[in-house]
């Protein structure tokens, strides 16, 4: 319905001592393609929170943003922000966008997965070209 607010979502933190919630956690896995300390986080996250299978996957694709925004801030401080084209002139290097492309769409998944349960600002509707 238009003009009306979205539901506030709120995460259930698992219960700390449930054998089964436990063995839920422990049958998924984190995405191999993460790197060790995004893996972890990823498992942190599954851990204390009960997510279904759709938010799960925005996590993942979360922590991937992170990764690559990450890999890219690395070559940058191996290569620099610039490099000289074969005309002379000074170009920012592909990383420059790829840092900024991940870090936005980490922030963005973040802000749809809503973990933190705190009513926000209200939603924005997307932007329109």
């Amino acid at each position: 319905m238009l003009g009306s607010p979205a539901p506030v979502r709120t995460w259930k933190h698992r219960p700390g001592s449930s054998e089964h919630s436990e063995a839920l956690v422990s049958a998924r896995r984190a995405p191999q393609h993460l790197r060790g300390p995004t893996r972890a986080w990823w498992r942190a996250v599954v851990a204390e929170y009960e997510l279904d299978e759709h938010h799960e996957r925005l996590l993942s694709l979360a922590a991937g943003a992170w990764d690559r925004c990450e890999q890219a801030r690395e070559a940058l401080a191996e290569h620099g922000l610039v490099f000289t084209d074969r005309h002379g002139g000074v170009k920012p290097r592909p990383e420059v966008a790829i840092e900024r492309d991940s870090r936005i769409a980490f922030a963005r998944l973040i802000r749809e997965l809503d973990l933190d349960g705190e009513p926000g600002p209200e939603p924005r509707p997307p932007r329109r070209s």
